[in-house]
Protein backbone atom coordinates (compact mmCIF):
# COMPACT_ATOMS: atom_id res chain seq x y z
CA UNK A 1 0.00 0.00 0.00
CA UNK A 2 1.81 3.32 -0.83
CA UNK A 3 0.17 6.51 0.66
CA UNK A 4 -0.12 9.62 -1.31
CA UNK A 5 -0.62 13.27 0.21
CA UNK A 6 -3.84 14.99 -1.62
CA UNK A 7 -2.97 18.44 -2.64
CA UNK A 8 -5.14 20.88 -1.32
CA UNK A 9 -6.56 22.93 -4.53
CA UNK A 10 -7.84 25.48 -1.70
CA UNK A 11 -4.60 26.32 0.02
CA UNK A 12 -3.55 28.67 -2.48
CA UNK A 13 -6.22 30.99 -1.71
CA UNK A 14 -5.60 31.37 1.61
CA UNK A 15 -7.99 27.81 3.13
CA UNK A 16 -6.07 25.61 5.01
CA UNK A 17 -6.86 22.19 5.57
CA UNK A 18 -7.79 20.81 9.31
CA UNK A 19 -6.63 17.82 8.40
CA UNK A 20 -4.00 16.48 6.38
CA UNK A 21 -5.66 13.84 3.54
CA UNK A 22 -4.42 10.87 1.89
CA UNK A 23 -4.83 8.82 -1.17
CA UNK A 24 -4.14 5.13 -1.11
CA UNK A 25 -3.12 3.12 -4.06
CA UNK A 26 -2.71 -0.50 -3.91
CA UNK A 27 -0.76 -2.69 -5.74
CA UNK A 28 -0.43 -6.91 -5.37
CA UNK A 29 2.78 -8.85 -5.90
CA UNK A 30 3.97 -12.10 -5.69
CA UNK A 31 7.68 -11.68 -4.90
CA UNK A 32 9.13 -11.13 -2.03
CA UNK A 33 10.58 -7.73 -1.92
CA UNK A 34 10.08 -5.00 0.70
CA UNK A 35 7.33 -2.64 -0.27
CA UNK A 36 9.56 0.61 -1.21
CA UNK A 37 11.52 -1.99 -3.60
CA UNK A 38 8.01 -3.57 -4.86
CA UNK A 39 7.18 -0.28 -5.15
CA UNK A 40 9.90 1.19 -7.50
CA UNK A 41 9.56 -2.10 -9.71
CA UNK A 42 5.89 -1.35 -10.23
CA UNK A 43 6.83 2.14 -11.12
CA UNK A 44 9.92 1.39 -13.25
CA UNK A 45 7.09 -1.34 -15.05
CA UNK A 46 4.80 1.23 -15.61
CA UNK A 47 7.30 3.64 -17.39
CA UNK A 48 7.74 0.58 -19.64
CA UNK A 49 4.50 0.37 -20.44
CA UNK A 50 4.22 4.02 -21.81
CA UNK A 51 7.07 3.26 -23.82
CA UNK A 52 5.55 0.20 -25.29
CA UNK A 53 2.41 1.69 -25.66
CA UNK A 54 3.88 4.53 -27.90
CA UNK A 55 5.71 2.16 -29.72
CA UNK A 56 2.61 0.02 -30.35
CA UNK A 57 0.47 3.30 -31.80
CA UNK A 58 3.30 3.99 -33.69
CA UNK A 59 5.46 1.82 -35.99
CA UNK A 60 4.88 -1.79 -34.47
CA UNK A 61 1.06 -0.47 -35.80
CA UNK A 62 2.11 -1.88 -39.43
CA UNK A 63 4.08 -4.87 -38.37
CA UNK A 64 4.89 -7.31 -41.19
CA UNK A 65 3.62 -10.87 -40.38
CA UNK A 66 4.96 -14.12 -41.64
CA UNK A 67 8.87 -13.54 -41.53
CA UNK A 68 10.33 -14.19 -38.44
CA UNK A 69 13.12 -11.94 -40.23
CA UNK A 70 11.13 -9.16 -41.27
CA UNK A 71 9.58 -9.01 -38.05
CA UNK A 72 12.89 -9.16 -35.71
CA UNK A 73 13.99 -6.59 -38.68
CA UNK A 74 10.99 -4.36 -38.22
CA UNK A 75 11.35 -3.70 -34.68
CA UNK A 76 15.26 -3.03 -34.90
CA UNK A 77 14.42 -0.13 -36.85
CA UNK A 78 11.37 0.86 -35.03
CA UNK A 79 13.51 1.27 -31.51
CA UNK A 80 16.05 3.17 -33.74
CA UNK A 81 13.35 5.65 -35.04
CA UNK A 82 12.22 5.41 -31.45
CA UNK A 83 14.93 6.53 -30.17
CA UNK A 84 15.97 9.20 -32.81
CA UNK A 85 12.55 11.26 -32.67
CA UNK A 86 13.15 11.00 -28.99
CA UNK A 87 16.50 12.58 -29.40
CA UNK A 88 14.88 15.27 -31.85
CA UNK A 89 12.37 16.45 -29.15
CA UNK A 90 15.08 16.79 -26.67
CA UNK A 91 17.58 18.60 -29.23
CA UNK A 92 14.79 20.87 -29.76
CA UNK A 93 14.41 22.35 -26.28
CA UNK A 94 10.66 23.17 -26.55
CA UNK A 95 9.20 21.15 -23.99
CA UNK A 96 8.53 17.66 -25.77
CA UNK A 97 10.63 15.60 -24.06
CA UNK A 98 8.20 13.59 -22.57
CA UNK A 99 5.49 13.76 -25.72
CA UNK A 100 4.37 11.15 -27.63
CA UNK A 101 5.56 10.38 -30.73
CA UNK A 102 2.86 11.10 -32.39
CA UNK A 103 2.91 14.48 -31.00
CA UNK A 104 6.77 15.05 -31.62
CA UNK A 105 5.59 13.65 -35.53
CA UNK A 106 3.02 16.59 -35.65
CA UNK A 107 4.70 19.36 -33.83
CA UNK A 108 8.70 19.18 -35.48
CA UNK A 109 8.90 16.37 -38.61
CA UNK A 110 5.65 16.84 -40.74
CA UNK A 111 5.77 20.43 -40.90
CA UNK A 112 4.13 21.72 -43.65
CA UNK A 113 6.86 24.17 -45.56
CA UNK A 114 8.00 25.26 -49.21
CA UNK A 115 11.56 24.47 -50.74
CA UNK A 116 12.54 27.10 -53.30
CA UNK A 117 15.78 26.93 -54.91
CA UNK A 118 17.64 29.76 -56.35
CA UNK A 119 21.29 30.36 -57.37
CA UNK A 120 21.81 26.52 -56.27
CA UNK A 121 20.84 27.59 -52.33
CA UNK A 122 17.89 25.68 -50.95
CA UNK A 123 15.83 27.64 -49.03
CA UNK A 124 12.66 26.33 -46.82
CA UNK A 125 9.91 28.74 -46.52
CA UNK A 126 8.45 28.08 -42.93
CA UNK A 127 4.62 29.06 -42.10
CA UNK A 128 4.06 32.03 -40.94
CA UNK A 129 3.30 32.11 -37.31
CA UNK A 130 3.94 28.42 -36.74
CA UNK A 131 4.04 28.04 -32.79
CA UNK A 132 6.90 25.47 -33.45
CA UNK A 133 9.20 27.07 -35.48
CA UNK A 134 11.59 28.81 -33.00
CA UNK A 135 12.20 24.70 -31.60
CA UNK A 136 12.58 23.84 -35.00
CA UNK A 137 15.22 25.65 -36.28
CA UNK A 138 16.65 25.47 -32.52
CA UNK A 139 16.75 21.86 -34.02
CA UNK A 140 17.86 22.90 -37.59
CA UNK A 141 20.77 24.76 -36.35
CA UNK A 142 21.90 22.33 -33.68
CA UNK A 143 21.80 19.42 -36.62
CA UNK A 144 24.04 21.62 -38.58
CA UNK A 145 26.15 23.50 -37.05
CA UNK A 146 30.03 22.82 -37.48
CA UNK A 147 31.51 20.46 -35.20
CA UNK A 148 33.47 21.92 -32.25
CA UNK A 149 36.66 21.41 -32.30
CA UNK A 150 38.46 18.31 -30.46
CA UNK A 151 41.02 19.36 -27.27
CA UNK A 152 44.15 17.70 -28.38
Amino acid sequence: MRRIPELNKHKLAGQATLFDLHRFHAFFTTSTLDTDTADKTHRAHAAIELVDSDLKSSALAHMPSGVFAAIAAWRVLAVIAFNLTRATAVAAGIGLARATTATIRRKLINIPTRIASSARRITLHLPENWPWATGWTHLFDHAFAPPSPTPT
